[in-house]
């Protein structure tokens, strides 16, 4: 509104120039409705005053009459008709006129404000008569008709009083218009002036400062939010950028510990230091075996659910978890740690069963790689009617607070060393969680530091 082609008003402008074309439409619809209700009910209080006189003239003149037998006051009829600008006729109980302001020396007495109408703003009116009956007791003896212009009621001093009521309501008006303005500039400011400051966060931000925070104090909801919106996503991005270069760090050294194992043992081998045996030779395939591991890895944890191909079909996950625990029982074992299991038997669902596994190994691997003195993990696994649930309880070091809404964000380790022992990649949950939504299921990490992790894991039965 208010602009071409291209050209854009700040929201500061807009807001103040749609608060004040509001404000003045209301004010003069406003000012015309008072206007015209307060000159309606005044000419309304006119005219009843003036009905109230003409009765009040009536009952005199009829009394008169009577009093003085039938016989007519013509002094005083004048008197009335000079002073109200009103005709009088009377007529007997024949019809016969007695008396007629509009004849003889007094014609037209009554119409002198047709005369005064073109001497004032007062608009031509049109000429009415009102019937009155004279009676004595209840015996009807004659007739009055008083004659008058309908807007005669209209006086000077009425049209005054009228003319400042305008007055009164233009300039009140205008006092409102201006309150209205200063209104309408000050709210926009306080709505603008928040709004600019995160403005000008989201821009020092998008030019790369992700330290730059949103620091404003606002009663608006929306603001607020808005505020608190923008410093979000100024963590998220400074959280995501620190995952990044921690990850090109960690990538570099995962990659760099097989790369350099298998330049040592090939340059051994070209300088005739080793010979190319079947045990060196296995060596190299483990660190290649390794690097395409981790490749794998970095794959997985960027394909997305939706995108993720799943070789669904029914298998008897029962008996597929206890191999896999089974297999793992060893490796805890030798560290003096206990791997326990309460499965439900013969638990039929459908799934991808590479993927199932692949759940499950990371989930192990993760519980060992945190367990300490007299570790312990317990796995669960029962079904309700449509979903089965998985469990894996550890007594572990466990997860900080503010950790733990960042363990399913790929690349990131609550652990930041490289200790081949505990650190890992960062991407094995990132991994679980996709295959777990692939499957239309639902993960959930409840843990406390320093007493242990559950992971819950539901998938459907179908």
């Amino acid at each position: 509104m208010f602009i071409n082609g291209g050209e854009k008003l700040k929201l500061s402008k807009k807001l103040a120039i749609n608060f004040m074309i509001t404000i003045l439409l209301s004010i003069i619809a406003t000012f015309l409705i008072s206007n015209y209700m307060l000159n309606k009910r005044f000419e309304n209080y006119l005219e009843a005053e003036q009905e109230a006189k003409f009765g009040k003239i009536y009952q005199e003149i009829n009394a008169v009459y009577v009093e003085n037998d039938f016989n007519i006051d013509k002094m005083s009829l004048m008197h009335y008709s000079v002073t109200e600008n009103i005709d009088i006729v009377i007529k007997d109980e024949s019809g016969n006129t007695l008396y007629n302001t509009r004849e003889g020396m007094h014609h037209g007495m009554g119409m002198n404000r047709h005369r005064m109408n073109m001497m004032h703003r007062i608009p031509e009116g049109n000429y009415v008569e009102n019937s009155y009956t004279l009676t004595d007791g209840n015996k009807e003896v004659g007739s009055l008709t008083i004659g008058y212009i309908d807007n005669s009621y209209l006086t000077d001093s009425a049209l005054i009083f009228k003319d400042t009521l305008t007055i009164s309501l233009i300039f009140s008006g205008i006092i409102a218009i201006i309150i209205g303005i200063i209104i309408s500039l000050s709210i926009s400011n306080r709505l603008t002036k928040p709004l600019l400051n995160i403005t000008k966060t989201a821009e020092t931000i998008r030019e790369g400062n992700l330290k730059a925070r949103s620091n404003i104090k606002s009663n608006t909801a929306e603001i607020v939010t808005l505020s608190e919106t923008i410093n979000y996503l100024g963590d998220s991005l400074s959280r995501q950028d620190d995952i990044r270069k921690r990850y090109a760090s960690d990538i570099s050294h995962e990659l760099r510990t097989p790369l350099t194992t298998l330049k040592t043992h090939i340059e051994a081998i070209m300088d005739k230091v080793w010979e190319p045996t079947d045990e060196h030779l296995d060596i190299l395939l483990k660190e290649v075996q390794r690097l395409l591991n981790l490749v794998n890895d970095l794959k997985d944890s960027f394909t997305q659910e939706e995108y993720m191909h799943l070789n669904k079909n029914p298998f008897n996950i029962s008996i597929e978890l206890e191999t896999i625990i089974d297999s793992y029982k060893p490796l805890y074992a030798k560290e003096n740690y206990i791997l326990s299991s309460s499965i439900e038997k013969n638990i039929i669902a459908y799934i991808d069963l590479d993927k199932f596994k692949q759940i499950v190994n990371n989930l192990l691997s993760n519980s060992l790689r945190y367990l300490h003195e007299d570790g312990e993990v317990k796995v669960e696994l029962k079904k309700d009617q449509s979903n089965v649930l998985l469990l894996v309880n550890d007594n572990g070091v466990g997860i900080k607070e503010d950790d733990l809404k960042h363990i399913f964000d790929r690349f990131y380790r609550a652990d930041t060393s490289r200790n081949k022992s505990t650190g890992g990649t960062g991407l094995g949950l990132a991994i679980v969680k996709s295959i777990v939504e692939a499957h239309n299921g639902t993960i959930d990490i409840e843990s406390e530091y320093g007493k242990g992790t559950e992971v819950k894991i539901i998938l459907p039965l179908k």
